[in-house]
């Protein structure tokens, strides 16, 4: 095989290699978003009167009251509903932070969210799970965009 078939043939393979690429990172985003979708948080007041559900991006799904709901002073009751709503957005926000970590390997919008968590709620942070093993090396450029270091002249 003469240089400009090697040099063809890498450059094929270089394409090939990045398509490959691409299509596995648009699997995992895709894989994110359709988790992201179903990332819900919920938390329960202490006295166990409210339990709220928030859903991707702090909406409220659902409040539901127990019977002592209607015993409870208005004054605890409001109290009580706002605490769970923000601890269910909260846990909402970091299920979807997770999904985001576990998906993409991205750490930093865990970090703030958990920061945030502590700050407000005095929530502990998890338990950091082993990181992913990796199913192929990964290139030291992410631009794949600039194939310009194949069009240069072979070395001899």
């Amino acid at each position: 095989m003469n240089d400009t078939a090697r040099q063809l043939l890498a450059r094929i393979e270089a394409i090939d290699t990045a398509a490959a690429d691409n299509r596995l990172r648009a699997e995992a985003y895709q894989r994110v978003a359709d988790e992201l979708k179903d990332a819900m948080g919920s938390a329960t007041s202490p006295d166990g009167v409210v339990t709220v559900v928030a859903g991707p991006g702090g909406a409220i799904a659902s409040v539901t009251f127990s019977e002592r709901a209607r015993e409870t002073d208005p004054a605890v009751l409001s109290s009580d509903v706002l605490r769970a709503i923000g601890e269910a957005q909260a846990a909402a926000a970091r299920m979807q932070a997770e999904v985001v970590r576990r998906g993409l390997g991205s750490t930093e919008f865990l970090d703030r969210v958990l920061d945030s968590d502590e700050q407000l709620f005095g929530a502990p942070r998890p338990a950091a799970p082993a990181p992913p093993k990796p199913t192929r090396a990964a290139p030291a450029d992410d631009d794949f965009d600039d194939f310009s270091v194949y069009d240069q002249e072979p070395t001899r």
